[in-house]
């Protein structure tokens, strides 16, 4: 072949454009199995895991359990009786949420959902790669994000997955896994003593992993408080 023919065929080539990089897309939806949901008398199916943005059930920082990969349950219920609207009702959550030392922290994963009454709320709080923590990231901390809310009978629904973590000084950016119990009921009883709710309970939402091979839930005993307003 001659030398210049050679020549324009490898610039030719040279000039294609290169083929367009593909990156993984969420799906559109989230369409949960009849496992991945339970009811609770009267009020709507409630979703037993908080949903990742590839909309699948949410898994704690890759963390791991005697080898088993960590989901993230929903471990509380809140029910406002007062507010008038949803925005009041956010409002009213994030200035709860504030009062019982749970502000809007910098530092954690983000992007989380909660599927409640057939809608899939995204996370309060809204910022990105904030949580509702009761300490700066740097420091051991319970966190958590809250989904919602749903209109029921008399009031607003909401949901939420609470955890608590440890940080690790050595490497000063590793957190890892302590409880879900410890956190939940630590948010409970500060929204009790500051922010104008009461517990009125726990209910079963059979989200305890205690028998998958693959999975677990930790410490979680398949139950959520339930807490309501009372001012």
């Amino acid at each position: 072949m001659p030398a210049l023919l050679t020549l324009t065929i490898v610039l030719l080539a040279a000039a294609q454009p290169a083929p367009p990089r593909t990156t993984p897309t969420a799906p559109a939806v989230y369409e949960p199995g009849p496992e991945d949901v339970t009811t609770v008398g009267d009020w709507p199916a409630i979703g037993k895991w908080m949903i990742n943005r590839y909309m699948r059930p949410a898994e704690w920082l890759g963390a791991r359990i005697q080898g088993k990969a960590l989901r993230e349950p929903i471990n509380v219920i809140l029910v406002d009786a007062v507010a008038g609207s949803a925005d009041e009702a956010r409002a009213r959550l994030l200035q709860a949420c504030r009062a019982a030392g749970y502000r809007s922290r910098e530092g954690h994963s983000g992007g989380y959902r909660g599927y409640l009454g057939g809608v899939l709320f995204h996370q309060l709080p809204a910022t990105a790669g904030h949580a509702f923590s009761n300490e700066p990231f740097e420091l051991h901390n319970n966190h958590g994000r809250i989904f919602g809310p749903f209109p029921i009978k008399g009031g607003w629904l909401f949901i939420g997955a609470l955890s608590r973590e440890r940080f690790d000084p050595r490497t000063k950016t590793e957190h890892i896994y302590v409880s879900f119990n410890q956190a939940r009921d630590d948010l409970a009883r500060k929204l009790e003593e500051a922010a104008g709710y009461a517990v009125a309970g726990y209910v079963e939402l059979a989200n305890a992993l205690a028998d998958a091979p693959a999975l677990s839930t930790g410490d979680h005993d398949g139950r959520a408080v339930v807490l309501r307003t009372i001012r």
